[in-house]
């Protein structure tokens, strides 16, 4: 034990003495360089222009007394000297190219010299063309401020330094202070030799993903390193800094790899505790870049204490095609002690979203949003347990198809769809819902139409058939249920047939009738249960069933119009349309026995009291049964809408309309076969409209009859047949009515409402617009920002020299209240009022660029607090950010705050804190 304590001590003390070390290191290479100098020297002062001129030779000017055949001896008997080069060197330069005897060439002012792929660019280039070396530098001004650093571009990588030596037949070079972007990050180097490959070895390096070079925020400090560019980074010993300060985390190699394309890699995983699961790693797996249009990632989660979990996550895209994204999980979840509270829960969760590009396919759409999940995968999924997502309680899901057939009336649309309610875990899942439509059509219309319209060719009719199956059950039974007896199913086929014509220019009359039918596999046999005082199924029989039905109804309508000028203002006119409608309609009785819908059950009540009673085997069916009375219906609707046009220099027109009811509608009917009850509720609604985004909706349904108590349960109230007008209660009592709103505000919503700070916020952002194209257009011809350069102020300021800030906000708030019938009081013969309310708010904040902060809230009006809310904070720390989430307020109290490097590449450079919490102890800290 004494040992395995020496060797803890000594691997401590050698991890944290590497970043002092390194540092040190780092230190003594840059002392032994610091004699290096990279001016370039001057041009030697000896080389004149007349020092090029060679004298005459005086062996030309003497005649050759031997002559000689001019064939027989060669002409120069040395080797003609053999090019260093393969290929031509183009070298330019904006102020001036000296070339010297010695082979030597000076290029000074934005100099170029390029070989084959190769260019090297910098304000002073110095070419020996015998040895094929170059050295560029940087240039100063008259400040004494460096500009012009050489820039170094070989199959496609850039690298910048501030002094350069590079040798194009051997392809090696040496790099002072060069700088170069590998993937999301910067590589920074003292001193770097560049090999043949492309590589380069480097002393006393960086590593880091802020754009600040000249100061970085954080950055991995490499005592030595080779840098493939857009392959990897492999260091030596390294150690963190942050804000210049080294951190006692050291490293003994690191390999940093990059991809300029998708690639495949190891997720690393988080971690953390729960005191129910035990310590656990989290969201850990392999990423499968499959191609370009699919991705795949596998991850896990394993708890100490034996929970597990799976998910695949993927997204689709193939261009004006479709795009969508897949998520499944599986969770077991294991709690307590064995042999006391020991419990395993096995959990499922699928998420999935298609859409398909309207360009690919005109006639054929797939569309999907999948929102599956068993009733506790969000209370078992740490990720989900405290936010919105994982504390709903009602889910949908739906996969819709639709086939449109060319040149034709004829479509098929089929749908799934699943509704879920976690609170009981019941599931509603109706598989299919297939759809065969046909849009009207005027079948007696003629082709080639010659003369008036004939009074048939206005008939027009339209067909729908629709196929369903469902279940509502529990969802562990789901899996469990007979598609027989448990599933409810059915078809139901509806033709309406109509026509309109008019009369008097003014009526229009339309005369329609509609015909149902149902299509049912089994009809359900009902007794009178005397325990139970009602009529209970007793047999089901299974068989193919035809329930159908059909009515006819003739439709009156016509629109007044009335005009009023106020007296306030002569140039103001109020426009009302008054839309009445009258339709009679009627209905045969199908419960009559010659049409064998309706069965008649007689028996003895617990009076002993003969009694008989109606039903239908297929009142429990998918589509309903046929109507169990006659209707001759009178059927009364009025519609009103309600415009202002006022005077408006704004509009062309010169005139402004403004909708002050944009609908109100009242509407009731009589049934004239009724033997009682023959008036209907009133039914109202309104609509207004203050502006394109804002609407109000508003129902009301009054009741026309009064009441009494049940001789049998006097807490119930039965309708009885005495209008309220008759006995001087109004026209109805007010039944039920609903109102929702969900308005929402930002910072601009004054400024269009008002039309305050319009010009002003125009005009600053056309000053803004000039300064930015000012700005871009001093850069212009240089094609890049340097590495050197100090990081750029993307603030703009005031004329005081403070910092321009526009603070971005919303907030949203949804309120729905609904007011009906409660409890009977036996003593009034009235029903009491119950009122149920909900009310939620969210919204945001960004008070600076880098400061957000947003939340989501509802609001308990029984418990009268709040009891939700959940609310998020996000500081942008350039190349990091901090982000917390946390819940104040509620059952579920909970943060989690996380630290990591903005880069994708690092985010696995993190640090979270995560409150924790138990079922034994739901308040812990």
């Amino acid at each position: 034990m004494r040992k395995i304590r020496i060797l803890t001590y000594l691997f401590l003390c050698i991890l944290f003495s590497i970043p002092f070390i390194g540092a040190q290191y780092t230190r003594i290479i840059s002392l032994a360089y610091s004699h290096y100098n990279d001016s370039l020297p001057p041009v030697p002062a000896e080389i004149t222009p007349d020092s090029l001129v060679l004298p005459p030779d005086s062996l030309l000017l003497q005649t050759d007394s031997l002559a000689i055949a001019l064939d027989s001896v060669p002409t120069d008997s040395v080797p003609k000297k053999k090019d260093m080069l393969d290929a031509i060197v183009d070298y330019k330069a904006n102020d001036s190219i000296v070339l010297t005897a010695g082979n030597m060439g000076y290029l000074y002012g934005n100099a170029e010299v390029t070989y084959t792929n190769i260019k090297l660019t910098g304000e002073r280039i110095s070419v020996n063309m015998d040895s094929s070396l170059v050295h560029a530098t940087y240039g100063l001004d008259s400040v004494g401020k460096e500009f012009g650093y050489p820039i170094f571009s070989d199959r496609g990588t850039d690298y910048e330094s501030k002094s350069m030596r590079y040798n194009f037949k051997t392809q090696k070079g040496h790099i002072i202070d060069v700088r170069s972007a590998q993937g999301e990050g910067y590589v920074i180097g003292k001193e770097a030799k560049k090999n043949e490959d492309n590589s380069f070895f480097m002393l006393g390096g960086k590593y880091t993903t802020c754009d600040d070079h000249e100061h970085p925020h954080f950055y991995l400090a490499l005592t030595k390193a080779k840098v493939k560019p857009k392959k990897n980074v492999v260091t030596g010993p390294a150690y963190l800094v942050i804000e210049g300060l080294p951190l006692p985390i050291g490293l003994p190699f690191g390999f940093f790899p990059f991809s300029d394309k998708y690639s495949s890699g190891v997720i690393m995983p988080s971690y953390g505790d729960d005191m129910d699961r035990g310590f656990n790693l989290r969201d850990g797996g392999y990423y499968f870049a499959i191609n370009d249009n699919i991705d795949l990632a596998l991850t896990g989660e394993i708890f100490t204490k034996g929970s597990w979990g799976l998910n695949a996550r993927s997204t689709y895209r193939k261009r004006y095609k479709y795009s969508g994204s897949f998520d499944g999980g599986y969770l077991v979840t294991k709690t307590g002690e064995k042999g006391v509270d020991y419990a395993v829960a096995k959990d499922l969760r699928i998420n999935w979203t298609h859409t398909q590009d309207p360009k690919a396919n005109q006639f054929r759409t797939l569309s999907a949003s999948v929102n599956f999940s068993t009733s506790s995968y969000e209370r078992n999924n740490l990720g989900m347990s405290y936010t919105p997502q994982g504390t709903q309680n009602i889910k949908s899901s739906s996969v819709n198809f639709t086939q449109r057939i060319p040149n034709s009336p004829w479509s098929l649309s089929g749908s799934v769809n699943v509704s879920q309610r976690s609170q009981d875990s019941s599931i509603s899942l109706t598989l299919p819902n297939l759809t065969f439509t046909m849009s009207r059509i005027a079948p007696f219309k003629r082709k080639d139409a010659a003369g008036d319209e004939r009074w048939y060719e206005k008939i027009q009719l339209s067909y729908s058939g629709e196929f369903r199956n469902s279940i509502n059950t529990k969802e562990d039974l789901l899996l469990k249920s007979n598609f027989q007896k448990d599933w409810n199913n059915g078809m139901r086929h509806s033709v309406p047939i109509s026509a309109t014509f008019s009369a008097f220019n003014y009526l229009n009359i339309t005369p329609s009738i509609n015909y149902n039918e149902r299509w049912y596999t089994s009809k359900i046999r009902k007794e009178w249960d005397p325990e139970r005082n009602a009529m209970v199924a007793v047999d089901t029989a299974y068989s193919f069933n035809r329930v159908y039905d059909f009515s006819t109804a003739l439709s009156f309508q016509t629109k007044m119009y009335g005009f009023f000028v106020p007296v306030f203002s002569k140039s103001t006119t109020i426009r009302h349309v008054f839309t009445p409608s009258i339709t009679l309609s009627y209905a045969p009785d199908f419960s009559s026995p010659r049409w064998g819908f309706y069965e008649t059950e007689h028996y003895l009540d617990q009076y002993g009291q003969p009694r008989t009673v109606k039903y239908s085997p297929y009142e429990q069916g998918m589509f309903g049964t046929a109507p169990g009375s006659a209707q001759g219906l009178i059927s009364f609707d009025f519609d009103n809408n309600l415009e202002m046009k006022v005077a408006s220099e704004s509009d062309s027109t010169g005139y402004k309309k403004i909708s002050l009811i944009d609908n109100l509608r009242f509407g009731f009917s009589h049934n004239m076969m009724a033997d009682s009850i023959k008036w209907s509720n009133i039914n109202a609604s309104m609509r207004l409209k203050f502006s394109k985004s804002f609407t109000i909706n508003l129902n009301a349904v009054f009741d026309t009859y009064m009441y009494e108590a049940d001789e049998r349960n006097p807490n119930r109230g039965i309708r009885v047949d005495k209008l309220r007008i008759s006995h001087g209660k109004g026209f109805g009592r007010l039944m039920s009515t609903g109102y929702s709103i969900s308005p929402s505000i930002n910072q601009d919503t004054f400024k269009k409402l008002f039309g305050k700070g319009e010009d002003k916020d125009k005009s600053d952002k056309d000053g803004e617009t000039s300064d930015g194209d000012a700005s871009s257009g001093e850069g212009e011809g240089t094609g890049r920002r340097s590495a050197f350069e100090d990081k750029k102020d993307d603030n703009t300021y005031d004329e005081d020299g403070y910092v321009k800030n526009q603070i971005m906000w919303n907030l949203g708030l949804n309120f729905s209240m609904n007011l009906g019938y409660g409890d009977f009081d036996a003593v009034k013969k009235e029903y009491k009022y119950r009122l149920t309310k909900t009310f939620g708010f969210n919204g945001s904040i960004q008070p600076t660029k880098n400061w957000s902060f947003n939340f989501n809230s509802s609001y308990d009006f029984d418990a009268k607090k709040i009891a939700y809310m959940s609310c998020n904070l996000t500081r942008n720390l350039h190349c990091w950010s901090i982000s917390a989430s946390f819940n104040p307020v509620g059952q579920y109290k909970s943060y989690y705050v996380t630290l990591r490097a903005s880069s994708s590449m690092l985010q696995d450079l993190k640090q979270e804190w995560r409150g924790r919490t138990t079922s034994y102890d739901p308040n812990w800290d």
